[in-house]
């Protein structure tokens, strides 16, 4: 999938260093460390059921996702779930985030996944405009 001057693509072991900082930007509740984030990266981009995706602008990346697919018993089908989307903060509202649903839901459709679901606490319009519907609350337990 093409944007204008933006690629949505699989991610690759180079990605790391481009990645990295966007991981930094996205998390609020952790702080990322970039020994922790390369184990996982490496490890993700080997997984089957993992997906990663970038976004590429002009030889920069300026957005990822991450995503899994997993059997379900109440879907009648995989589900597949957003665990992680992140734009860079001075690109968004250009399309870059829609670009990257949509890359993950073509990627959970090949996969036979029945729904695409995520937990958001600062994004809900973003993703009713896209069609997501609110479900659940979300409930977490940091170990």
């Amino acid at each position: 999938m093409r944007l204008p001057e933006c690629e949505i693509r699989p991610a690759q072991e180079t990605d790391g260093d481009g990645l990295f900082p966007l991981v930094a930007e996205f998390a609020t509740s952790f702080v990322p460390e970039r020994k922790s984030f390369d184990q996982a990266f490496s490890s993700l981009l080997g997984e089957d059921h993992a997906c990663v995706l970038v976004a590429e602008r002009n030889g920069r990346l300026v957005g990822y996702l991450l995503g899994f697919d997993h059997p379900t018993f109440f879907a009648n089908g995989p589900a597949s779930w957003v665990e992680e989307i992140a734009v860079h903060s001075s690109l968004r509202r250009n399309g870059i985030g829609r670009a990257l649903m949509t890359g993950f839901e073509e990627w959970a459709i090949s996969r036979g996944s029945r729904l695409v679901a995520l937990a958001t606490r600062r994004a809900a319009r973003f993703y009713a405009a896209l069609g997501y519907e609110e479900s659940a609350t979300y409930f977490r337990k940091v170990l």
